[in-house]
């Protein structure tokens, strides 16, 4: 009789849903993925189906079952994880009642300002211990409330992504806090819902619709007859709170003591590190609460990151998708191997990766500088590596002016996959980047959160101690430091100089 048990992850980040199923040594034993369509209906909105997104998840997690080659009567447990902020309706008839909304939309960018300028922002800080930004659900609500009303009125929960799926797989509505406390919706200093942090948006009534408050290791209602008629798993598996995607590969990277520093390299560029004592300041993007109670999480983070690239292989490298296709062959290996063709030295060329907004300048917009007529198509990619790498650093160095700089960094998400990425940023940063062996950093941090829930780990700690891996390390070469320091200066002041015309064009 087969007594091995399973953990599901489930991770939903911007455009992709995956699913993960790990025995409890931390053993991937399949993954499955689908892609949802981004939609775009006006420049600054980004939105997703959310009927689309949930046929998504039942697909990748019937995939991964057959994958797996194993009895769904084995999974133990079940944890989502997703991309923080954005916000998904369900109206009172547990049916959405708008698209889903993805972090980097920008509708709400003017809210946002005014807050900055009448001192909303400041006096809420105490409280929320983080910026405020135009793809919170804080600035969407406001943004609803006074352009689209209806929706609100229609709206019984406030979700997030990775809640909204739980939702979906239990029929039991929550909120879970490490999500929830890098919303702006929440007093992060209590652990609580605010009416009187809300009144200072003007969103006092909103109170309402937010859902009950659960940890991250909390059994939060268990699959539902009909989620498991339709995904092919057993009724009654128990599913976990689950957690914000920057927790997932926080914990999922084996970030357990304040030591260690994290970087996700994906939609977003997230850089983090964990805290007993939360850090509060204006200049900081975000402190929010980790999923190992007693600890805080300090993150800095804008849509900076390989989000870049893979907008420019969509929509500029449609005939190489072609070659590569037919040649059996990833679009994104071939461009791995251009990138290695030049060296960092063979051009001055600078790309600043503000595709999808940035914190530097809420107008700030993404260019190449320096192009000239000899540069190739190798060229342009290297400096869109460079220039996201970049970009990490500059958060990095915020985070670096409160705590010491760590003898190595764990690094996740897309960029990860590359080698010729990760080696740029061990060349930027001059550290040490570590490489977890896991593929699916988001999805294995929901699985070690699903073990923690069933009581299959007695903690977070000892969790992570088990399931995760390291695959290399990847040093630093000294001899491009000046070269990389060079480089940097110049981007930094492209930032600056550009301040004033990024006002000037829409």
């Amino acid at each position: 009789m087969n007594s091995q048990k399973y953990l599901l992850g489930i991770d939903n980040g911007g455009t992709m849903s995956k699913a993960a199923i790990y025995d409890l040594s931390g053993r991937e034993v399949a993954v499955a993925s689908a892609k949802t369509e981004l939609l775009m209906p006006q420049p600054g909105f980004t939105e997703r189906d959310m009927n689309e997104m949930w046929l998504a998840n039942v697909r990748v997690i019937r995939d991964v079952i057959q994958r797996a080659g194993i009895d769904a009567k084995d999974i133990a447990g079940i944890a989502t994880t997703g991309h923080g902020n954005g916000m998904y309706l369900v109206g009172y008839d547990g049916q959405p009642v708008y698209n889903g909304i993805i972090s980097t939309d920008t509708r709400a960018k003017d809210y946002v300002a005014t807050w900055y300028k009448d001192g909303t922002a400041d006096n809420i800080r105490p409280k929320t211990m983080q910026s405020i930004w135009p793809g919170q659900p804080v600035a969407l609500l406001a943004w609803f409330k006074g352009n689209k009303p209806d929706v609100l009125e229609k709206t019984q929960y406030i979700f997030m992504c990775k809640d909204y799926i739980r939702y979906k797989l239990t029929g039991e509505a929550y909120a879970e806090i490490t999500d929830m406390s890098g919303t702006n919706l929440m007093n992060v200093r209590d652990v609580k819902y605010d009416e009187a942090l809300l009144s200072e948006f003007r969103l006092a009534e909103m109170i309402t619709k937010l859902p009950p408050l659960k940890y991250s290791g909390e059994i939060c209602g268990y699959l539902s007859p009909e989620a498991a008629k339709e995904t092919g798993m057993e009724a009654g598996i128990p599913v976990a709170g689950g957690l914000f995607d920057i927790d997932a590969c926080a914990i999922a990277n084996g970030i357990i003591d304040e030591d260690k520093l994290c970087i996700i390299a994906g939609t977003w560029s997230i850089n983090e590190y964990i805290t007993k004592k939360p850090i509060i300041s204006e200049d900081l993007f975000m402190t929010s609460l980790y999923c190992m109670e007693g600890y805080w999480l300090t993150t800095e983070a804008s849509a900076t990151s390989a989000s870049n690239l893979e907008w420019l292989v969509t929509n500029l490298l449609d005939g190489d998708q072609i070659q590569c296709k037919a040649a059996g062959k990833s679009v994104y290996d071939y461009v791995n191997e251009l990138v290695s063709t030049v060296e960092p030295g063979d051009a001055e060329m600078i790309f600043l990766p503000f595709l999808f907004g940035t914190n530097v300048d809420a107008d700030a917009k993404s260019c190449f500088l320096g192009i000239n007529g000899w540069h190739t198509k190798a060229h342009i990619l290297r400096a869109l590596y460079e220039g996201v790498v970049f970009s990490h650093k500059s958060h990095i160095d915020k985070l670096l002016a409160n705590r010491p700089r760590p003898s190595s960094i764990r690094i996740a998400g897309g960029a990860a996959n590359s080698k010729e990425w990760v080696q740029i940023f061990a060349d930027v940063l001059q550290i040490p980047l570590e490489v977890t062996a896991c593929t699916e950093l988001g999805a294995l941090g929901a699985a070690i959160c699903a073990g923690v829930a069933t009581r299959n780990f007695e903690s977070f700690d000892s969790a992570a101690a088990t399931m995760v891996t390291i695959k290399y390390i990847c040093y630093p070469d000294a001899g491009k430091k000046e070269l990389y320091e060079k480089k940097y200066h110049h981007y930094s002041n492209a930032v600056k100089a550009l301040g004033s015309f990024w006002r000037t064009i829409k």
